[in-house]
């Protein structure tokens, strides 16, 4: 636990306390190790896909490129998060400054808006991989594959610091702060301030409503059409890897949207903290984790490095 060497009255207007998963203390070192070991294999796979992508020239394709970027995404989202939480198995209860739970908050929402955006444009590039492979060398240029993923990325920073921006004007509700979470979320956050908080409220859920649904309905629509000329192609080795490339894409948002519509979408009113903090897990903990070994199973030429 953090040691505050303010006074009482500084330290309830400065830092919030941050009660994690302290009642799993009592299993001892069980929970840190295995979310540890998580944590190594989540970096670990990113990184490999990185320096796979790297040293082959033959991986120097828009579908890799954009793969790349969303290696980075992942290792800054689960490192955003992870840390407090391994920090939470061991010292329970954890003391969290203001600004700190604003900046992990503010990272947190701008890297998965972000995500979300850039599954869009990798489901677009293999639209026109598949739907026009006479035209795609010149559709998707290198100039263009960079507008998306700056696009994906300044987009997700911008949308988010206005969301917070927003936080400006209120107050902070007087009393002990205490957030029944093991990061700093949009409701925990949100719950922080006193006043006027719909309009926040309001613009958060709109803007993160229209980043992840505009997102997902463009590649629910990029795959409509891949899958109606997919199947026009003849069984054999051609309609195997339009398969092959397209379902570890599509692996990869269904995890991604399956697991926040859990979290989001479906009613959680009356269920306990610790099963919502659990079902949180499975995005911010889980999921950074599963996508490279997904890519890395389903995708011959990063696991073998050929083709």
């Amino acid at each position: 636990m953090k040691k505050q060497s303010s006074g009482d009255s500084e330290n309830q207007t400065t830092w919030l306390i941050l009660v994690g998963f302290g009642d799993l203390q009592s299993l001892g070192f069980l929970p840190f190790t295995l979310f540890l070991a998580i944590y190594v294999v989540t970096v670990g796979g990113n990184t490999l896909i990185l320096l796979a992508v790297a040293s082959s020239q033959t991986l120097h394709t828009p579908m890799y490129f954009f793969l790349c970027h969303f290696s980075l995404l992942e290792i800054g989202y689960t490192s955003n998060i992870t840390p407090q939480l391994l920090q939470s198995f061991l010292e329970g209860r954890d003391f969290i400054s203001l600004v700190d739970c604003l900046i992990q908050f503010y990272m947190f929402a701008s890297l998965a808006a972000a995500e979300c955006l850039l599954l869009s444009a990798m489901s677009y590039d293999r639209y026109l991989a598949i739907c026009h492979p006479l035209h795609y060398p010149v559709l998707m240029s290198t100039w263009f594959c960079s507008c998306l993923a700056a696009g994906s990325w300044l987009s997700g920073f911008f949308f988010s610091a206005f969301t917070l921006a927003l936080a400006a004007p209120l107050s902070l509700c007087p009393g002990i702060r205490q957030i029944d979470h093991y990061f700093c979320d949009f409701a925990p956050v949100v719950g922080l301030f006193c006043g006027d908080v719909g309009v926040m409220w309001e613009a958060g859920v709109s803007i993160s409503g229209f980043l992840t649904v505009t997102p997902f309905l463009l590649i629910v629509t990029s795959y409509a059409f891949i899958l109606r000329v997919v199947l026009q192609i003849p069984p054999g080795p051609r309609r195997q890897k339009a398969f092959s490339t397209c379902s570890s894409h599509l692996s990869v948002v269904g995890v991604f949207y399956g697991t926040l519509i859990v979290v989001y979408v479906a009613p959680t009113d009356h269920m306990a903290p610790w099963l919502r903090k659990a079902f949180t897990i499975l995005y911010t903990v889980f999921t950074p984790m599963v996508n490279p070994i997904i890519y890395s199973l389903k995708t011959v030429d990063v696991s073998s490095g050929d083709s």
